[in-house]
């Protein structure tokens, strides 16, 4: 059953970044539709429009997922202002939020960071990435999710592969 939309708003927003929005916020964004949580996907140098390849629809595909009718989406201000987390693949997703969204930092965040440091508590989403102070946490390299832009079937696969076992950690964390 869909929620009413008054329900749908109550659920946090958590936007899925990555450069092109094309691999790794499609699939993270897709893995992560099971969580009490509304998804969007988004890129930070996008072609506005651009369905998605065939290497990420069957990466997404091996680990038991899709996201059909996807369209590559350029982030906007209001993607920025409306979402609770901005959930980065790389650093320089981090990185380029901190430099031209300086009022979001404090809710952005690596994917791996999070699965590393956000608690499952009962406070509200809110109110434990506030707890975190992200915007003062120093960016570091192992949280970046490689891009397989570029690469082979396999690259993607390996990629969908990692992201599906971290928004496994990712979900109840989320709740």
């Amino acid at each position: 059953m869909n929620p009413m939309p008054d329900q749908a708003h109550e659920r946090p927003l958590v936007v899925t970044l990555c450069t092109g929005n094309a691999a790794r916020s499609v699939m993270s964004g897709a893995m992560l539709h099971s969580a009490p949580v509304r998804i969007v996907t988004a890129g930070t140098h996008v072609v506005e429009g651009q369905p998605m390849s065939r290497r990420t629809r069957d990466a997404l595909a091996s680990v038991g997922f899709g996201a059909d009718g996807h369209r590559s989406h350029q982030l906007s201000d209001g993607d920025v202002e409306a979402a609770d987390l901005i959930l980065a693949m790389a650093g320089e997703h981090v990185a380029y939020i901190r430099r031209r969204h300086p009022q979001a930092a404090s809710k952005t965040a690596s994917i791996k960071r999070l699965c590393r440091d956000l608690p499952a508590t009962s406070l509200p989403l809110v109110e434990r990435l506030r707890l975190l102070d992200l915007a003062a946490v120093p960016v570091e390299g192992w949280e970046d999710i490689e891009d397989p832009a570029g690469g082979e079937d396999e690259a993607y696969r390996s990629c969908a592969k990692e992201l599906a076992d971290l928004c496994v950690e990712l979900v109840p964390r989320l709740s």
